[in-house]
């Protein structure tokens, strides 16, 4: 064969298509997203049973429930990575979410289209991934039922929520349900390790436990916070991670307690307004730190037990929309009652 006519085979064969490098610019929490099952940082006894499912070829529905950040869609997308070749991810696996409609009319459509109908090319089961399903109205819910009964000889569901009692009774009964409960800071300082190596991050130890503190077992918030304090500031410190999110720091805190427990009531109330408008702080930020300062301090049980009471009501009117100036003369007073009780007790 002469060298003109290799050349025309060589540009007639089918070429291999190149590996698309990750783009540069995605967010942390989707460059770092769990690749397999093994690389999950948590939830060790979920992962073990996940995988002899996907080793048996015996995937029961599933649904997953718990707080946000905690692992529900990583683990069922590393599911799917396993079960399924990546030429086959798009045709065998129908992923919706929170910004797709939720009502009867994709379940009877999209849906059922989807689990109705068999490939070609792959054997096996589909997979269907509703995330946030607790967006779900309770007609597509019991649309859903009879799909999930009808099809599952030909696919397998996998429900996604943070609310299990927005669920309805009937879809919970048809589903092996697993709980992802809030990482450990155990859990979560490997992978924020890691994470801080890759993008070579300027972080302190503070800093860390600052990003712990505010995530509260989210693992998407610390990445999410990390990512936003290392383009904003030069190091990744305590006071830089709480200025950028805009949460009161420590030194703030004490200094508000100082003045609620020594200054006259008007110049309490004036300093720690001018606290709020200076720093941005809201009132409800505000009680959430107050509330573990004073865990601190020894008072006695009965007055310690007194305050707590007076936080959470103050909390509560706040969170159903009442005026921040009223709540912060509540939370005045609240302390100024402790000081009474503090000072009768010391005569």
């Amino acid at each position: 064969m002469s060298d003109s006519e290799i050349e025309v085979v060589e540009n007639n064969a089918t070429k291999v298509p190149e590996i698309c490098e990750q783009p540069k610019n995605l967010p942390w929490v989707e460059k770092y997203r769990p690749a397999g099952l093994c690389d999950l940082v948590s939830h060790e006894e979920i992962v073990r049973t996940l995988k002899k499912f996907i080793k048996d070829r015996q995937l029961p529905h599933l649904l997953f429930y718990g707080p946000p950040g905690t692992g529900k869609t990583s683990t069922i997308l590393a599911c799917a990575k396993e079960l399924y070749k990546p030429a086959h991810i798009g045709s065998m696996v129908l992923e919706l979410n929170a910004s797709d409609d939720r009502g009867i009319g994709i379940v009877r459509g999209r849906i059922l289209n989807f689990a109705s109908t068999r490939t070609i090319f792959s054997s096996g089961f589909k997979l269907v991934i509703l995330d946030e399903a607790d967006a779900m109205t309770h007609d597509a819910q019991n649309a859903l039922r009879r799909i999930i009964e009808k099809y599952t000889e030909n696919v397998r569901f996998c429900i996604i929520c943070n609310y299990l009692t927005k669920i309805i009774p009937a879809l919970q009964s048809r589903c092996m349900r697993f709980r992802f409960g809030p990482l450990q800071n155990d859990q979560i300082l490997p992978r924020l390790d890691y994470v801080v190596k890759e993008e070579g991050v300027n972080i302190t130890e503070d800093g860390k436990q600052a990003l712990i503190t505010l995530s509260q077992g989210d693992m998407r918030k610390v990445l999410n916070i990390l990512q936003s304090t290392a383009m904003s500031f030069a190091v990744v410190n305590e006071d830089n991670v709480y200025t950028c999110v805009g949460h009161p720091l420590k030194s703030d805190i004490s200094n508000l307690v100082l003045w609620l427990l020594n200054d006259p009531i008007l110049a309490a109330f004036k300093k720690t307004k001018e606290l709020k408008v200076a720093k941005g702080l809201a009132l409800i930020d505000i009680l959430e730190e107050v509330h573990r300062y004073i865990h601190q301090i020894k008072f006695p049980k009965k007055i310690t037990s007194t305050l707590l009471v007076k936080l959470s009501e103050i909390e509560c009117r706040l969170a159903g929309g009442a005026n921040e100036d009223v709540q912060l003369g509540a939370l005045l007073a609240a302390f100024f009652q402790v000081r009474e009780h503090v000072g009768e007790h010391a005569d």
